[in-house]
């Protein structure tokens, strides 16, 4: 395996053990492998995250068919901003009408803390070459120009939420502070929920569907990592 690879795994295997707070088990609905395993998580467009088991469908699709109200294929705007405004409730736990500085802490700390651990000196993302050994030619390996039939999530650096999600944002619910009051009001949350939705429907359709979706950072991973499984244990039952 190249050093590249083992060096990505090592970050993705650390993360897990510092968010969870065991190097054995995540707790709670979370993926049940151990240091070895990457976390099977997305990060949807508002910040909820979604978990799976190891080695079962990429959980965007479980975002997708929780986002979709009426299970046509198509997400439109308007599900776009439901799904948003409904994270949004759940995050305003004291239920005034604002995520504040208490709760936006909680949403780092204990909803989604993926998107924030430190590894000793060394935070999320840092130093991670998410290419898996693939080739460093003039192609980038992550973003618009990947090799990739589908187009992939973020840049060559994403960071914090940017490494599970659609969309190169760090921390996607403080992102919706627009007024930078250390106050997020259901307004400025929908607002940020229509940029992004902007940001994802390239071709103006009015919706999104599953499979144009871009591809994470981790996703792609995941795939070269399952990829890679597959082939070896191919090598191994050959005669």
């Amino acid at each position: 395996m190249k050093p590249a690879v083992l060096l990505t795994l090592a970050v993705v295997a650390a993360t897990t053990a510092a968010c969870t707070g065991s190097g054995d088990r995540m707790d709670g609905p979370g993926p049940g492998g151990g240091r070895g395993h990457a976390p099977n998580l997305f990060i949807s467009p508002a910040g909820k995250p979604y978990r799976a088991a190891d080695r079962q469908p990429y959980p965007v699709a479980a975002w997708f068919a929780a986002a979709d109200a009426d299970h046509d294929g198509r997400l439109t705007r308007e599900e776009f901003r439901a799904d948003a405004a409904a994270f949004f409730r759940e995050l305003d736990t004291n239920h005034d009408g604002v995520i504040d500085g208490f709760e936006l802490q909680h949403y780092e700390r204990e909803v989604a803390p993926e998107i924030n651990p430190e590894i000793g000196s060394l935070q999320f993302g840092e130093g991670m070459d998410l290419s898996l050994g693939e080739p460093r030619g003039g192609e980038p390996r992550i973003g618009k120009g990947a090799k990739s039939g589908r187009e992939q999530a973020g840049d060559q650096r994403p960071e914090g939420a940017g490494i599970f999600g659609l969309l190169n944002e760090p921390e996607p619910v403080a992102a919706a502070d627009l007024n930078f009051d250390s106050h997020i009001g259901l307004q400025e949350f929908l607002t940020q929920a229509d940029s992004r939705f902007t940001k994802l429907d390239k071709k103006n359709l009015g919706y999104l569907t599953l499979d144009a979706l871009p591809k994470t950072p981790l996703q792609v991973v995941l795939e070269r990592m399952e990829a890679r499984r597959l082939k070896l244990e191919r090598t191994a039952k050959s005669p």
